[in-house]
């Protein structure tokens, strides 16, 4: 399929300025001025006229556990099908399926799913891999984690999981106060996988030797975690002062208060901060009884929690209004907020050589959204256009 977008304001270099994009076999192939004039633009190509909208890169959530009645832990390929294309209906053109902590064999079960997903003929976002949420995690700041699944680093388990997933188990989460976490990070990295720390009550000494030891983000920083203390920095204070580490932040107004939003991007600066939304199967329906994992949930006023405990259990939040809650929360611009799910999250995750900006010979992943930053358009690998769900 042959493409050219008209008249955007195309976001380049964390600015807007009005150009076309001609993409080619799902690929850009050139960004500037008047391209129609230029030669090779085939005869059949679709032109697109987006004058007044704001073209950015496709957004890319790198943390959610499901959506419109899917559960990431127990989806068939087909469900994780159900979920690309609602994820293309909210902005996004790249996910990755969050495998809470479960049992060996549902976990290589929901990897299988996976692989036969990328047998299938495909539409909407791409599901560029695996998190894995655990199972090396911290009992007191479990979460919605089952306590009795959990387990000190299993590097024999997890490479067997990492063959399973054909490599594309892209990011783990693990609390480096367990025993053996913060020695096993080099291994764990070795096998392809970007750390992530949280569900923790590490000590900021714990936290700070994790870091040097490789570990990349946080996982939903504020939240499952121990907080700062003016004698005790703990995890939260080493995570907002180290340079070298993404900060994950669920911006639905809830996990973290809007002041909270903006102390860590005041901490960590928009070039290491990540939103996401760890999004449940909830998203996108009306509220009432869900599951996440082998947890039963209620969402209340879109509000999810373990029925057994009251415990916050993932959001019910999708990325179009994780970006309008940034700039309604920080008066930050959008020019300002859009690395947070697009350049950051593609960068942290290994695949900023392909997606996450918009620069000729990178995947054709693009989002096109009004003045109210209302999805208008989503292009992903090229394939045009999915409209947003009402």
């Amino acid at each position: 399929m042959e493409l050219l977008l008209r008249h955007g304001k195309v976001y380049q270099n964390h600015g807007f300025a009005e150009k076309d994009v001609w993409i080619k076999d799902g690929k850009i192939v050139k960004v500037g001025e008047n391209l129609d004039a230029l030669p090779g633009i085939g005869s059949e190509a679709k032109i697109l006229d987006v004058s007044g909208l704001s073209v950015i890169p496709g957004l890319i959530d790198i943390h959610t556990h499901g959506a419109v009645g899917v559960d990431v832990n127990s989806a068939q390929a087909e469900d994780f099908e159900k979920i690309c294309r609602f994820q293309a209906s909210q902005g996004v053109t790249g996910w990755q399926a969050s495998i809470l902590t479960d049992t060996r064999e549902q976990t290589l079960w929901a990897i299988g799913e996976y692989r036969r997903w990328k047998q299938l003929p495909h539409e909407g976002a791409t599901l560029l891999g695996i998190h894995l949420e655990g199972p090396f995690l911290a009992k007191e700041y479990k979460g919605a984690m089952p306590e009795h699944l959990l387990k000190t680093p299993d590097l024999k388990l997890l490479k067997e999981y990492q063959e399973a997933a054909g490599g594309d188990i892209r990011y783990i989460t693990v609390s480096p106060e367990v025993e053996g976490v913060v020695e096993a990070i080099p291994e764990i990295k070795k096998l392809g996988m970007a750390v992530a720390i949280g569900h923790s009550g590490a000590d900021y000494e714990t936290a700070r030797r994790a870091i040097a030891n490789g570990a990349a983000s946080a996982t939903h920083v504020g939240n499952a975690m121990r907080l700062l203390h003016q004698h005790e920095p703990a995890i939260f204070g080493a995570v907002l002062e180290d340079q070298n580490v993404y900060a994950e932040m669920i911006c639905d107004g809830r996990h973290l208060h809007p002041g909270t939003v903006r102390l860590i991007l005041k901490a960590k600066g928009v070039e290491h901060a990540v939103a996401i939304t760890d999004s449940i199967m909830a998203a996108g329906l009306p509220d009432g009884f869900y599951h996440l994992g082998v947890n039963e949930v209620v969402v209340k006023d879109g509000d999810a929690k373990l029925v057994s405990d009251g415990t916050r259990a993932g959001s019910t939040l999708t990325a179009v209004r994780a970006i309008q809650n940034l700039v309604k929360f920080t008066g930050k611009s959008l020019a300002e907020v859009v690395p947070l799910m697009t350049e950051n999250p593609a960068k942290l995750i290994g695949i900023y050589d392909r997606t996450g900006s918009i620069a000729p010979e990178k995947d054709a992943d693009l989002t096109i959204i009004d003045e109210n930053l209302e999805v208008v358009y989503t292009i992903a690998r090229g394939n045009c256009c999915y409209p947003q769900s009402k």
